[in-house]
């Protein structure tokens, strides 16, 4: 199943928001990031930055499947999610 825009900016925001309850893990995304309390407020409607916080969970399998386990969905809807905002296009090297 594909994700439209909209629909993947809502599922990012509710990766946010999972991310945002956990402080431990928030803290390791501010800090790889380089992005402060003040952006979660002011960007979480930028897609390009919704995009940033699904491929900050998608760098540890760990996260990925806490959050899906969390949610009750399948591992793969955060890649599908993630490749309907701007810079998931997969890329082929072949």
């Amino acid at each position: 199943m594909q994700f439209s825009a909209d629909a993947a900016e809502t599922f990012a925001l509710q990766v946010l928001a999972w991310l945002v309850a956990d402080e431990d893990l928030l803290g390791v995304f501010l800090n790889s990031s380089g992005a402060d309390e003040d952006d979660l407020r002011t960007r979480a409607q930028d897609p390009e930055f919704l995009g940033s916080v699904l491929d900050f969970l998608m760098l540890d399998d760990a996260w990925v499947m806490r959050f899906c386990d969390t949610q009750r969905i399948s591992y793969e809807r955060v890649m599908q999610a993630r490749a309907a905002l701007p810079g998931g296009a997969q890329i082929n090297w072949t």
